[in-house]
């Protein structure tokens, strides 16, 4: 978080001394911030890791947004074919989250992708109970599950 502020705060600076108040100005000062901070990481521990960090959430973006569109296409498909192909069940994962806030957003990422619900938490927290639209294959939805989760947990760690 500290290096987000530090980022934003090196673009307002260039937008300042540069007098380029547009979007683009913006941009050009976000891009000269991280790469101005992506050197100086390794001066200051508060920065630890911010060179990598947003490499890896933009290619999270793009993971999620192909897994997104995938999902949809393959809900919509059985909704407007008239033999259902869906085999709903319930499975339980075992999560490498450890955090509320990582638990908190692998459940959410999990429930936004259409065909599955997260549904609940085991007490001790290890577990989470996911109702999946398609379980033909629960070995292979395990596994995109956990792909998922591994990225969100890369991004977020």
């Amino acid at each position: 978080m500290i290096g987000l502020m530090c980022n934003l705060l090196l673009a307002v600076v260039w937008i300042a001394l540069s007098g380029d108040f547009s979007m683009a100005g913006m941009i050009t000062g976000l891009v000269f911030g991280y790469l101005v901070m992506a050197l100086m990481q390794n001066q200051f521990p508060a920065l630890h890791g911010y060179g990598t960090r947003v490499p890896r959430m933009i290619s999270f973006v793009f993971y999620f947004l192909k897994e997104l569109l995938v999902a949809n296409t393959r809900v919509a498909f059985d909704v407007l074919t008239p033999p259902w192909h869906m085999s709903p069940g319930v499975i339980a994962l075992e999560l490498k989250a450890q955090t509320d806030l990582e638990i908190a957003f692998v459940a959410n990422l999990i429930s936004l992708t259409p065909g599955t619900l997260s549904l609940d938490i085991s007490d001790d927290r290890r577990v989470l109970y996911i109702h999946a639209m398609f379980l033909d294959d629960e070995k292979s939805l395990r596994e995109e599950l956990q792909e998922l989760e591994s990225r969100a947990l890369a991004v977020l760690r």
